[in-house]
C-alpha cells in the first residue's frame, strides 16, 4: 500500500513570521486565496502565533476580520489551523477557563478548525483545559510537545548542592533529562486528554535527523492519532530531519512554499516533493496549484523586502512538475535517501545541505545551532546588548544560558521563555562584568518563572534558589482567580462609546490590551469622525498640516538597536539630558527596551512618538 503523506501549510503564518515579521497585509493574502482554494492542503496554518499582535500592531487591521476572510475564502476544502501557548493563549499571563472558553469559541465560530495547543514548559496541567474546551466546542485539539535539548555541561566546579545531586556528582554525567521517552510520555498525556492530533513541535530546528527517526518512531509505535513534525532549518537539521520523519511513517509533515521556505522557516514543500516522489510517498497536493501560489508568493515576497535578511540573495526558481534537475544535483538527492535509510547522518547532511546550497537557500546558521537556541531568541540578546552598549558581552551572554536554564528548572526555549532566559543571561553577565552577584537584577518575567507561575518546570528549581530570587522557598502558581477582567473604558471625548464595542474586540483587549487599547481607539476615531462629516456635510474642511523639520542631520545621535514599536517619549527637543537618562521606551521582540542617553547633551530634535513604528538603525534622537 502506497505511503502517503499530507500537508499542513505554514506560509501564511509560520512562512511569513519566521522570514519576514509576519507583515503579510489582508490585501496580500486575499491575492492567493483563490489558488489556495485548489491545492488540497490537509490543513493551512494561518492564525495565532504572532498574527493577532502584529496585524493590529503593524499592519492596522483586524485579526478576527483575516480568519473570516480566509475561512470564507476556502469554503472548507482546507482544515484551518491556529497556534496557541494553552492558558496563556497569546498573551503572557495564564487566564481563566471563562476567557479560553470565550476565545476558543469566538475563534471557532469565526472559522477556526484546529488550535495547535503547546506550553512553553511542556506542563500538561497548562495544555488540559484547553484540549477538552476546544473539543467540546467542536473544534480539533493538536497537542503540541515542544522538543528541547538539555543544556551542555556547564564546568563541572559550578556543579554543586542541589544540583549536584540533580545533575550528577563532579565526576558523573549528569542525568539526561529530555530523552524520547520524556516526549513520547508528554504526548500519550495529550492524547488521553483528547488530542485528535500529536505535532512534535522543533521551534529552533534542533531535532537533527537521527533524533528525529528515533522520536518519530516511537511517537508512531505509542499513539493512535496522526503524528505530525514542525520543524525549522536555521541551524541546517530542517530539510534532512524531515526526510527521516517521512521514513518513520510521520502522518502530517509542515512545510512552506518556496519562497517563503527554508533559512528559519520550515522546509520548501518542492523539495520535500522531489524526495517523496523518488521515495515513492504520495503527498496529498495539488502541486500545480501550489506552483500557481509560488509565482504570486515570489512578487509578495519582493514587496517584504524591508523585513527580508535575504532581499539580495533570492534562491533559484524551481518547478517540480517542470524542471529537469542537473544530474549531479538529482544524484544529491539519491544519495542523502541511501544515507537516511542508511542512518548515515553525516553524509545524509551534506547532501541536503548541498541541495540547498544549489538553489541559493541560506547556509546553516552555525552559531544557532552550536548554542542549541532559537534564532530569534539570539537576535533579541544581540539587540538588547547593543541598546545598553554591551555588545562584547554577547559570547558570556551565550556561554550562561545552560546556568540560566537550570537554575530556573531546565525550562525548554520557546516563546515566552526564551525570551525570558536570554535576558536573564545578559544580566548575569552583565553583573558578573560589575563584579556583582549574578542574579543581583532580575526581571518581573523571570521571577514569576522561577516563582512558579508559568507552571511546573521538566526538573523542580531549587528551593534555596527560589528564596533567593522570589523571597519565599515555597513554589506558588499563578492563581487564575486573581485575574482581573480588564476595562473596557467610555470614551467621552469620541461621543460616549465604549472602546470596544463588542465581544471579539472586548477579547483583543484581554489577551492583547497594549496593543487593542490603540488599534480599537483609532476605530473609535474613524466611526467618530465619520458621523460628525455625515452630521455637518457642508461645513468648510480645514487641513491642517504638520510642519516637518527636513534639516540634514549634523549632530550625535541615538539610532535603534532594532525594529519595535515606540512606547513612549520621555524627552523633547531643548531638553538637557545627563548620560544613562531614558530618552524613550520601545518594545521589540515582546520585550520592553529602554533607549538611555551615551552622554551629556541637549537635545535638538525627537524624530519618533509614541505607537510609531521603526526600522533598525533608524535614527530616533539628534542632539547638539
Amino acid at each position: 500500500m502506497t505511503q502517503k503523506l499530507r500537508i499542513r501549510d505554514l506560509t501564511l503564518r509560520d512562512g511569513q513570521q519566521s522570514l519576514f515579521a509576519t507583515r503579510m497585509s489582508q490585501k496580500q493574502i486575499d491575492q492567493l486565496l483563490p489558488l489556495y482554494e485548489d491545492a488540497g492542503y490537509y490543513i493551512m496554518e494561518v492564525w495565532g502565533g504572532a498574527v493577532p499582535d502584529s496585524v493590529m500592531r503593524y499592519l492596522d487591521e483586524s485579526p478576527w476580520n483575516r480568519l473570516r476572510t480566509i475561512s470564507k475564502a476556502m469554503k472548507g476544502k482546507s482544515l484551518l489551523s491556529a497556534l496557541s501557548r494553552g492558558r496563556n493563549l497569546f498573551g503572557y499571563v495564564p487566564y481563566p477557563n471563562s476567557v479560553l472558553e470565550g476565545f476558543y469559541k469566538e475563534a471557532i465560530d469565526n472559522g477556526l478548525n484546529i488550535m495547535r495547543i503547546f506550553d512553553a514548559l511542556n506542563d500538561i496541567d497548562n495544555v488540559k483545559e484547553s484540549i477538552k474546551l476546544i473539543n467540546q466546542l467542536g473544534g480539533i485539539a493538536d497537542g503540541a510537545v515542544c522538543y528541547t535539548v538539555d543544556p551542555k555541561e556547564e564546568p563541572k566546579a559550578e556543579k554543586k548542592g542541589f544540583f549536584a545531586k540533580l545533575f550528577g556528582k563532579k565526576d558523573e554525567e549528569p542525568e539526561k533529562i529530555f530523552t524520547d521517552e520524556y516526549f513520547v510520555d508528554k504526548a500519550r498525556q495529550m492524547e488521553a486528554l483528547g488530542a485528535k492530533i500529536i505535532t512534535l513541535k522543533d521551534m529552533a530546528g534542533l531535532v537533527s535527523p537521527l533524533r528525529a527517526a528515533s522520536i518519530i518512531g516511537k511517537l508512531k509505535a505509542n499513539l493512535s492519532v496522526p503524528v505530525d513534525f514542525h520543524t525549522h532549518c536555521t541551524p541546517g537539521y530542517g530539510l534532512a530531519s524531515s526526510v527521516m520523519a517521512i521514513l518513520n511513517g510521520v502522518d502530517i509533515l509542515d512545510t512552506n512554499i518556496w519562497w517563503f521556505g527554508e533559512g528559519s522557516a520550515a522546509p520548501a514543500i518542492e523539495l520535500v516533493y522531489v524526495f517523496c516522489k523518488k521515495l515513492g510517498v504520495e503527498v496529498e497536493v495539488n502541486m500545480e496549484a501550489v506552483g500557481k501560489i509560488r509565482k504570486q508568493l515570489e512578487g509578495v515576497r519582493k514587496d517584504l523586502a524591508a523585513y527580508d535578511l535575504n532581499k539580495d540573495n533570492f534562491p533559484k526558481e524551481f518547478d517540480p512538475l517542470k524542471d529537469t534537475l542537473p544530474a549531479e544535483v538529482d544524484a544529491l538527492f539519491d544519495t542523502a535517501i541511501a544515507a537516511a535509510k542508511g542512518l548515515d547522518e553525516e553524509a545524509l547532511l551534506e547532501a541536503c545541505h548541498g541541495i540547498e546550497e544549489y538553489f541559493g537557500f541560506p547556509k546553516p546558521n552555525l552559531l544557532v545551532k552550536d548554542a542549541e537556541v532559537p534564532g530569534g531568541m539570539y537576535s533579541n540578546m544581540v539587540a538588547q546588548l547593543k541598546s545598553l552598549g554591551a555588545s562584547d558581552l554577547l559570547d558570556d551572554a551565550m556561554r550562561l544560558i545552560p546556568k540560566v536554564r537550570r537554575d530556573a528548572g531546565l525550562v525548554p526555549l520557546v516563546t515566552p521563555t526564551s525570551q525570558i532566559v536570554g535576558s536573564q543571561a545578559v544580566s548575569v553577565a552583565l553583573n558578573r562584568k560589575k563584579g556583582n552577584p549574578d542574579y543581583a537584577t532580575t526581571s518581573n518575567q523571570f521571577i514569576s518563572l522561577v516563582k512558579g507561575e508559568y507552571g511546573k518546570t521538566p526538573v523542580p528549581v531549587d528551593p534555596q534558589f527560589r528564596a533567593q530570587i522570589t523571597g519565599s522557598a515555597e513554589e506558588k502558581p499563578y492563581d487564575t482567580a486573581s485575574y482581573k477582567m480588564p476595562d473596557n473604558p467610555t470614551l467621552d471625548d469620541l461621543g460616549g462609546v465604549k472602546l470596544a464595542s463588542n465581544n471579539e474586540e472586548y477579547l483583543l483587549l484581554q489577551l492583547l490590551p497594549t496593543v487593542a487599547n490603540g488599534f480599537l481607539r483609532k476605530r473609535r476615531q474613524e466611526e467618530y469622525d465619520a458621523k460628525k462629516a455625515a452630521e455637518a456635510p457642508a461645513e468648510a474642511k480645514v487641513e491642517v498640516t504638520e510642519e516637518v523639520d527636513n534639516a540634514p542631520i549634523t549632530g550625535p545621535t541615538i539610532k535603534a538597536p532594532m525594529g519595535g514599536r515606540v512606547i513612549s517619549v520621555s524627552v523633547k527637543k531643548g531638553d538637557a539630558v545627563k548620560k544613562g537618562q531614558i530618552l524613550l521606551v520601545y518594545e521589540a521582540m515582546k520585550m520592553e527596551n529602554d533607549v538611555t542617553a551615551e552622554k551629556d547633551g541637549v537635545v535638538k530634535r525627537v524624530f519618533v512618538k509614541p505607537d510609531e513604528v521603526v526600522g533598525t538603525d533608524a535614527v530616533l534622537v539628534e542632539f547638539e
